[in-house]
Order: C-alpha cells, then sequence, then structure tokens
C-alpha cells in the first residue's frame, strides 16, 4: 500500500494552508494571551468545508476520506494547535460517534449544523476519578418512564461549553451486566437540557483557544430516544471512536514537529554568533536534523494509519497502526518543541515568539485521546504480549 498524498489531497493542503495563515496565524497569539475562543473563525473553517470532510453529502458533508480530514488538521495545528484540536474534536468525537452509531432521526437533527461548523459537539467520557479506566465510569443514567434521568460529572471535555455548542454525547452507567460489570451507554444532552451546566472553563497550561470545561448532570432529564446506538455498547463504541482521534491527534502532533522544523530552520539561518549563523554550529545543525527525521517519519506513520483507515483494513491492524502513530507522533512533537525552544535560546522563552506556545501547547498530545502509557500497553496487547 502507498501511503504517498495524491494531487487531490496536495492542492487540498494548499486551500487549508492558505485559509491558516490568512485566518489564524495572525491572530493566534493574541487568542492564546486572552484564552479566547473565536467561534467566528470555527464558523469559517465550517463554510471552508472542514467539518464536512468525511460526512455523506446528505448532511452536507462531501463525502471525502480520512486522510483529507488529517492534513486539514495537520495544516491548521502548523499555526495554532487550539484550532487544530477543536477540529480534530469537533469530527471525532463530536460527530463520529452520531454519525458512526446514531438513528436517522438523530442523524437528521444534529448533523447538519455540526458539519456545517455553525455548532458543535462534545464528548464526555472523563471523570474526576475515570481516565484511561474508562470503565470506572460513575455518571448514571435511570431510565424512568420515557426519559433518562442523569447524574454525575465529566472533566476535559474538548467544544463542551462553547456559546456554538449544540450537545454532548456522554457515557453513564445504565445498569449492570449479568456478570457483575457495569452497562455502559452513550446518551445525547442537548445544550441548556436543565440539569445540565457546563462549569467555568479552565485555566490550562497550554491549548489557551481551545474550549475546554468540566461538565456536571443533576437530575438531567432527556428523552429515552437520545440513546445513541444500542444500550450497554458505550464502551465499545468509545473505544471505536478514541481509534480515529489517535490518528488525528497525531496529525496534529505532525503539523507542531513541522511547524518546529521551519521556524528552527529559518532562525538558525538568521540568527548570528561569534560573524557567523547558528546554524553553521553542529551544536545547532544536527539537532535540527533530527527534527526532519521526526517529521518524516511521524508523517509516515500517520498517514499509513489514515490510509488502512481509508481502505477498509482489519480493525487489529488499523487499531496496531493507530497507536503507534498517535505514540510516536506525540512524543516526538513534545521532543521537536524542546528543541526548537533550545534552537531560540532566550528569544524561546518569550511569549513573542510561536515557539514558545508551542512548547506549552504540546505536552497535552502526549496525554489526551490516551497517553502515551495506553499505547503502549495497546501495541504490546497487539504483539500478543499479556501485558495489563
Amino acid at each position: 500500500m502507498s501511503y504517498e498524498l495524491s494531487e487531490e489531497h496536495r492542492e487540498f493542503r494548499h486551500s487549508v494552508r492558505d485559509f491558516a495563515q490568512a485566518e489564524i496565524a495572525p491572530h493566534a497569539a493574541e487568542w492564546d494571551r486572552k484564552h479566547y475562543f473565536p467561534t467566528e473563525v470555527v464558523q469559517k473553517m465550517g463554510a471552508l468545508g472542514l467539518f464536512g470532510l468525511t460526512a455523506p453529502e446528505q448532511y452536507g458533508g462531501s463525502g471525502g476520506d480520512f486522510t483529507s480530514l488529517c492534513v486539514a488538521i495537520e495544516e491548521i495545528s502548523k499555526v495554532d494547535q487550539s484550532m487544530g484540536i477543536t477540529l480534530e474534536a469537533a469530527v471525532g468525537l463530536g460527530i463520529n460517534p452520531i454519525l458512526t452509531f446514531g438513528t436517522d432521526a438523530q442523524k437528521d437533527e444534529w448533523l447538519p449544523d455540526l458539519v456545517a461548523g455553525r455548532r458543535l459537539a462534545g464528548f464526555g467520557l472523563t471523570e474526576p476519578e475515570s481516565g484511561s479506566d474508562a470503565g470506572a465510569t460513575k455518571t448514571r443514567a435511570v431510565l424512568d418512564g420515557d426519559e433518562w434521568v442523569i447524574d454525575g460529572s465529566k472533566q476535559f471535555i474538548t467544544n463542551s461549553g462553547s456559546s456554538i455548542t449544540s450537545l454532548v454525547t456522554v457515557t453513564a452507567r445504565t445498569g449492570e451486566k449479568a456478570d457483575g460489570r457495569p452497562e455502559i451507554s452513550t446518551i445525547i444532552v442537548p445544550t441548556g437540557t436543565p440539569g445540565f451546566v457546563a462549569e467555568a472553563a479552565y485555566d490550562k497550561l497550554g491549548w489557551h483557544a481551545s474550549d475546554t470545561h468540566p461538565l456536571s448532570f443533576s437530575g438531567c432529564r432527556v428523552p429515552a430516544a437520545n440513546l445513541l446506538g444500542e444500550r450497554g455498547k458505550g464502551f465499545g463504541q468509545f473505544l471505536a471512536t478514541l481509534d480515529d482521534g489517535r490518528v488525528a491527534i497525531g496529525a496534529v502532533a505532525l503539523g507542531c514537529i513541522k511547524a518546529c522544523l521551519e521556524m528552527s530552520v529559518q532562525y538558525a539561518g538568521e540568527r548570528k554568533t561569534f560573524g557567523v549563523p547558528i546554524g553553521q554550529k553542529q551544536g545547532v545543525a544536527f539537532q535540527i536534523s533530527d527534527l526532519k527525521v521526526m517529521a518524516d517519519a511521524a508523517e509516515l506513520l500517520v498517514y499509513r494509519a489514515a490510509a488502512l483507515k481509508d481502505a477498509g483494513a482489519p480493525m487489529k491492524e488499523f487499531k496496531q497502526a493507530a497507536a503507534v502513530a498517535k505514540l510516536y507522533a506525540t512524543e516526538s512533537a513534545v521532543t521537536a518543541t524542546r528543541i526548537a525552544t533550545q534552537v531560540f535560546g532566550g528569544y524561546g522563552f518569550m511569549e513573542e515568539y510561536p515557539v514558545t506556545r508551542f512548547y506549552r501547547d504540546a505536552k497535552i498530545l502526549e496525554i489526551g485521546e490516551g497517553t502515551s502509557e495506553v499505547q503502549r500497553m495497546l501495541i504490546a496487547r497487539g504483539l500478543g504480549l499479556p501485558v495489563e
């Protein structure tokens, strides 16, 4: 299988790059400084068709492939990871669960606005005591007549409390299985439902222009018809959702690595010490060479996984490729920002230079959509090792 992007993909990359340079790059530092979530730019991304890349035409999408989505995420992330993760989460965690598991009525009600970028949706999985151990979910939903009554809390939920958020899909315990394990289901909770509160936004280390909130549910009632997919199948649904997300967040990391490479090459060619550009010094040039290796390797791994997804590869093969891509790309992104900051020296510690923002933004890449430790566990299991 070839992982080289098609001519159509390359042309699409240029159109997204032009948009990112014109609409995002000039403002990213200010959004970061003010912790501002630019809904107006999110909706421009929607008008460009970025949220509908993988959605069917009947819902306003272009019916494209997963690789195109990764290209868009990469290019947006090269200038601002906050906007890159907004796109990644909006499609992977907002649209995809409804598109994959929803009824026709649910799709007709929610997808047109989400696909157009007029509205956003979140995916409520993580809880204060349930992160990597997602099966330990404590949020409960009890069926009372023709309504679900939801009580509990979620945390670190992206796109969940903005002015254009229309719903959050949450995982909740809806009973107990015969073997004593919790029955976990997923339920659509529209914004504005009494008892559902998006708490104050987090004060985060990075991704300052991304919308992230803790959520609380107290006697929150939604129609029984808001159950997403089959009752008790929620665990499998969010595992499938995260597989795609791992590749997509790998694309965020890839954009970060490439940005670090480009910024470092430019700065090392311009900055002079002892009468010569610092790029003439092996101590600097060799580190930048490492960035090139990381960028090329991460690109191959991310787009290999995307190609497997588009080709309908066996799930076991795709899951392994997704975990490998996510692990390598995200850990390399953290290293890349450290190297770029070192290349910039004292200026790399000053907020007037983008490398500072990239440095702060990168760390979460090793945590979100499954930690590095979880990826290593998945890879080991894929190799047949009985790791716990």
